[in-house]
């Protein structure tokens, strides 16, 4: 059973991929996390700034050389790069202002999609990004597309700083960069964020965690 959940940022998409995950006993994978970890890789080796300069060749060149694995503590799920423990770093707005500019790069999408797909086959899998049912899962037992409203998904996306001490950022910001990244996600070259012909839509603007489960739960008896 492999499960492929696709759609904009903010969406509630790790969310739901966590609780498909404890429900079926499947392995949960976050995609996402593992472009931001290379996306914090290059802004510690300044190769990349908030401008839009990327330093795309020593970047590429030392993409062998990062280790991305993940790891259950506390019952949460949290991203080490290299060894060390970036599951808060990842999830920076300094970090989301450049996550678009990194993962738009060819080499990179290849690096992670190998990744993704070793995962993949080892079977039992749900996996949230915005190119899963389309580009890395396109046999995936079933493909969920999610959206929400904007102004909902930033403010969540605002709790979500909050929670973790973070009270400088604004609602404004927040949306802008949702903004910037659905565009970015929406009209990249390699791999556009895109629905899956044979995707279930939810969206989740009204929904509670429980519904949106719920649905993804009914999809998958009615597949059998």
């Amino acid at each position: 059973m492999n499960i492929a959940i696709d759609g904009f940022s903010s969406c509630g998409k790790s969310t739901l991929a966590k609780q498909i995950a404890k429900a079926k006993n499947l392995t949960y994978i976050d995609s996402g996390a593992m472009y931001r970890c290379i996306a914090l890789y290059a802004l510690k080796k300044d190769y990349v700034n908030l401008n839009g300069w990327i330093n795309k060749a020593d970047l590429i060149h030392e993409l062998p050389d990062i280790l991305i694995s993940f790891q259950w503590i506390d019952d949460a799920q949290h991203a080490f790069l290299n060894g060390d423990d970036v599951e808060a770093s990842i999830r920076t707005m300094k970090v989301s202002n450049v996550v678009s500019l990194i993962s738009q790069n060819f080499e990179v999408r290849s690096f992670c999609v190998d990744m993704q797909r070793n995962f993949v086959n080892k079977g039992n899998v749900v996996m949230d990004g915005r190119d899963i049912g389309t580009v890395v899962m396109p046999k995936a037992n079933l493909k969920i597309f999610m959206t929400a409203d904007k102004t909902v998904r930033g403010e969540r996306r605002l709790a979500e700083l909050r929670g973790k001490g973070d009270f400088d950022t604004t609602l404004e910001e927040v949306i802008e960069n949702l903004e910037k990244r659905d565009q970015d996600d929406l009209t990249r070259e390699v791999s556009p964020l895109k629905k899956a012909t044979d995707a279930l839509v939810i969206d989740n603007t009204n929904l509670s965690m429980s519904e949106q489960l719920q649905i993804a739960l009914d999809a998958l008896d009615r597949i059998g």
